[in-house]
């Protein structure tokens, strides 16, 4: 076992898709963190992140919160009008170090 650091993050995410995230994760009873770890670690090596029996558990937990969204939709979407990011511009970032 690798041992490893973890930092707390704030990301931005489609409200469905967190959802789903959420409800997977606990019904393979690990973090959310977790999942995304092991889903983006399988991404990059160009393999699948979950078997059959879990890809049915998630297309289950899809449907229950109307997600439709597909890979298809990925770097497609944009924030509806009246979101509270819609209205915000981003905020100057500051390089890493400077204070």
């Amino acid at each position: 076992m690798k041992t490893i650091e973890r930092v707390q993050t704030g990301i931005r995410i489609e409200k469905r898709l967190l959802k789903v995230m959420k409800a997977l994760a606990e019904s393979l009873d690990m973090p959310l963190g977790e999942l995304i770890e092991g889903v983006l670690l399988h991404a990059l090596e160009g393999k699948t992140a979950f078997q059959a029996r879990t890809l049915d558990k998630a297309k289950a937990i899809r449907a229950v919160y109307e997600l439709d969204l597909t890979a298809n939709d990925a770097h497609k979407l944009s924030e509806a009008a009246g979101s509270s990011a819609a209205n915000t511009r981003p905020r100057n970032r500051r390089p890493a170090g400077s204070r």
